[in-house]
C-alpha cells in the first residue's frame, strides 16, 4: 500500500511540475525565451524564477517517490508506468482546462481521448494480476 501511495504522490508531483513549468515559461517566453542569451543565461533565468524552481523541485521529489514505488516487488513497471503517464496526462488536461492562467480548451474528441486513457489504465490495473496466471 505504501508503494501505491508513493506512486500516486509521484504522479501528482509530476503533473504539478509540468503545470508550474508551463506557467513559469509563459512569462519567460514573453521576454524572448529561456535560451535567448545562451545556455548559462538560461540556467540563471530558470534558477531565479521561483515558479520554475518549485516545478523542478516537484520533478526531483517525483523521481525519488517513483523510484521508491518501483522497488516494490508487487508493483510491476507495466502497471506503474501507465498509471504515472496516463494519470498525469488526465490530471494535467483537467487542470489546464480549469485553471484561469492556462485556460486551455478541450474538444469533445480530446475529452473522449482522456476518458479512453483512464479506461485503459483501469483495464491495465484490473488485468495485471490475471496475465501472470495465464502464462
Amino acid at each position: 500500500m505504501k508503494y501505491v501511495v508513493a506512486l500516486i504522490a509521484a504522479l501528482v508531483l509530476n503533473a504539478c511540475a509540468n503545470l508550474l513549468m508551463k506557467a513559469g515559461m509563459t512569462t519567460i517566453e514573453k521576454s524572448g525565451g529561456v535560451l535567448r542569451d545562451g545556455i548559462s543565461a538560461g540556467v540563471k533565468t530558470v534558477l531565479t524564477s521561483p515558479i520554475l524552481v518549485i516545478g523542478l523541485s516537484c520533478f526531483a521529489i517525483n523521481a525519488v517517490l517513483y523510484m521508491y514505488a518501483l522497488q516494490s516487488k508487487s508493483l510491476k513497471i507495466s502497471l506503474a508506468y501507465p498509471i504515472m503517464v496516463g494519470g498525469g496526462y488526465a490530471l494535467i488536461a483537467l487542470v489546464a482546462r480549469i485553471h484561469p492562467a492556462l485556460n486551455e480548451r478541450l474538444s469533445w474528441g480530446q475529452v473522449g481521448g482522456v476518458a479512453l486513457v483512464l479506461i485503459g489504465i483501469v483495464l491495465i490495473a484490473t488485468q495485471s494480476g490475471t496475465a501472470g496466471a495465464q502464462t
